[in-house]
């Protein structure tokens, strides 16, 4: 689904569409696959449902599970769209690293285990 792209990004093609949720979803099994190939190093117990990060066109934002939504689909808010039509699109993956960077700049933190 994606391939590296450079030192802080894989990049991929998805169809990309509008929805009316509050934050951006792709299909729940196809979140979890993507969490495992690149943010988990097969260490002990290890979180699938951290939100991946992506980029498209010049926006990062988080990306959670969802499934309601088809595989291969990126459903993102309207308002974060810079062009509300569906279309495939080339989309840019935070890695691990650069995906909890950005995340902790906009103040995400894993919930605590218990």
């Amino acid at each position: 689904m994606f391939e590296r792209f450079s030192g802080g990004y894989y990049l991929g093609e998805l169809y990309v569409e509008p929805h009316d949720g509050d934050h951006a979803v792709i299909q729940q099994t196809d979140h979890e696959a993507v969490n495992r190939q690149l943010y988990t190093d097969g260490e002990g117990v290890e979180r699938l449902d951290a939100p991946l990060v992506m980029k498209l066109e010049s926006g990062h934002f988080p990306v959670s599970g969802d499934s309601s939504v088809p595989s291969g689909t990126l459903a993102v808010p309207e308002p974060m769209l810079p062009e509300p039509t569906p279309s495939r699109r080339r989309v840019l993956l935070a890695n691990g690293d650069r995906a909890m960077e950005l995340l902790r700049y906009a103040g995400w933190r894993p919930a605590k285990r218990t």
